[in-house]
């Protein structure tokens, strides 16, 4: 890497600002802290707030950039194998908006894995795109999607001929990736540009043991969530281009709509850190983190009543490779539910992992973990292993013994209407439970992982009124609908 990555030109210039004690008269109104309420500032410190500052002159204009958020991003492109790179401070909810975008207007098809985020239906509704969904591969041991196969895309290519793009999900939230290679290839011989939704593959770039990132596999569009698995800020992310299938002024075009006129100074910056941080010493760091995730796996995987997946599903219908820094973990053999061993692990032992869901949850190890916090975790499954916890746990004995651990996902409802027709179309509030046969007009999505079960213009089955049912009996949360509680749904009328 050249040594140029060694650079952070928009954190230099945000410190230089600080340094000057310039007097302020812009925003934001608590002025570099002044203002601030001091128990918010004894708690995140006065450093923070004093940087807490947006685009003024010398900061540069994340729409138009042309000094030191320009240098930023050409780094970050450098770093990451990519034409052009954009610091995004709206998460990567949004570069999953502006991708589908900048290549297809309202009407247009795009072919996608139905298990794409909730951003990715967001993008459908705002933009009148047409999806043509893949079935992606369900894994019946961890009872979850996994990507979508290559046989199946290359038959809805030549089914779909008019299709503009083909957008993947890779890796997914449990650490599956698809045969990226193979899909671009693909995606290029029947003339669709190709997008990877890589929220959660912003470290793999910076490691030959990690599989291959979007970009190196042949993206034309990719996106990273900086903040998830490297040193980010929360909401930071970035959007990639690569090659001529994009047009790079409508892409650009379309962030200016999607990003705030107000960025956040300490977010740009964290994304300037953390790709030095990357292009630096992201080998090294890698591999420590690699060796934490797979010690912590094996050890875990010693515990009677446990089991952590990892490379061994390579192989299974789509997984193509599996990033190792991921430990999805379920204790069904022990008789919880993933929602529950998760409380368990909060309340007693002071832990928090990323997610549950009906069967697993899911820890992160990451460039911030030590032998320290790795032990720990360890003895804490452990000792969670050999306990038994009265709140609830009997409940969900019974629970997993009568959906006798073979339960399936149900299957993705029948598409009636596009998502934005059905979004923006005249409804009518029901009762869930007798709502079967009518079109959806709501995105309905567990969370996480945030991946919808129902989308506006989908028909509403009995069989996922029941899955829906049993999932919030197991403590499931819904995000998206009008009604949480999922007593009522909403309906084209």
């Amino acid at each position: 890497m050249h040594n140029s990555q060694n650079r952070t030109p928009y954190l230099d210039e945000l410190i230089s600002y600080v340094k000057n004690k310039t007097l302020a008269f812009h925003t934001p109104g608590h002025q570099q802290g002044k203002g601030a309420p001091k128990k918010f500032a004894d708690f995140i410190g006065m450093k923070a707030l004093e940087a807490d500052i947006t685009q003024i002159l010398g900061m540069d204009d994340i729409h138009q950039p042309r000094g030191i958020i320009k240098e930023a991003q050409e780094l970050a492109a450098e770093a990451y194998g990519a034409d052009y790179s954009y610091f995004l401070i709206n998460g990567s909810s949004s570069g999953n908006q502006a991708m589908i975008l900048s290549v297809c207007n309202p009407g247009d098809e795009i072919i996608m894995p139905r298990n794409a985020h909730k951003s990715a239906t967001g993008a459908l509704i705002l933009s009148g795109v047409r999806p043509v969904y893949i079935q992606p591969e369900f894994d019946p041991e961890m009872h979850v999607d996994h990507t979508i196969s290559t046989e199946k895309l290359e038959k809805t290519l030549k089914k779909h001929p008019n299709a503009k793009a083909v957008f993947v999900v890779s890796p997914t939230y449990y650490g599956a990736t698809a045969d990226l290679r193979t899909i671009a290839k693909l995606s290029h011989k029947y003339g669709k540009a190709f997008l990877v939704d890589e929220a959660w593959g912003p470290h793999l770039h910076f490691h030959p043991d990690l599989p291959v990132s979007a970009m190196d596999a042949g993206a034309n569009l990719s996106v990273n969530s900086t903040h998830k698995l490297i040193s980010g800020f929360s909401q930071s992310s970035m959007l990639h281009l690569k090659g001529k299938r994009v047009d790079r002024g409508r892409l650009e075009g379309v962030l200016k709509i999607f990003l705030s006129t107000s960025p956040c100074s300490l977010l740009v910056a964290s994304l300037d850190v953390a790709r030095m941080q990357m292009a630096t010493h992201g080998r090294e760091l890698l591999t420590k983190t690699i060796a934490l995730a797979n010690h912590a796996r094996e050890e875990i995987n010693k515990i009677p009543g446990l089991k952590v997946f990892g490379k061994e599903i390579i192989g299974k219908p789509g997984v193509h490779d599996f990033d190792s820094t991921r430990l999805p973990i379920t204790a069904k053999e022990l008789g919880y539910t993933g929602y529950e061993v998760e409380k368990i692990l909060r309340r007693h032992y002071n832990i928090q992992i990323e997610m549950s869901d009906l069967f697993n949850v899911v820890a992160l190890i990451t460039i911030g973990h030590s032998e320290k916090e790795i032990k720990k975790l360890i003895d804490v499954f452990k000792k969670f292993a050999s306990s038994k916890f009265k709140n609830g746990s009997e409940k969900s004995h019974l629970f997993l013994k009568r959906l006798k651990k073979a339960v399936e996902l149900p299957p993705h409802p029948p598409q009636r209407m596009t998502p934005r027709e059905a979004f923006v179309a005249e409804f009518k509030t029901l009762n869930f439970k007798d709502s079967a046969g009518r079109i959806c007009s709501e995105i309905v999505t567990p969370y996480p992982p945030g991946i919808p079960i129902l989308c506006p213009g989908e028909e509403i089955t009995r069989e996922i009124i029941d899955y829906l049912k049993m999932e919030l009996e197991a403590g499931i949360k819904i995000q998206g609908p009008v009604d949480p509680s999922m007593k009522t749904i909403r309906v084209v009328r």
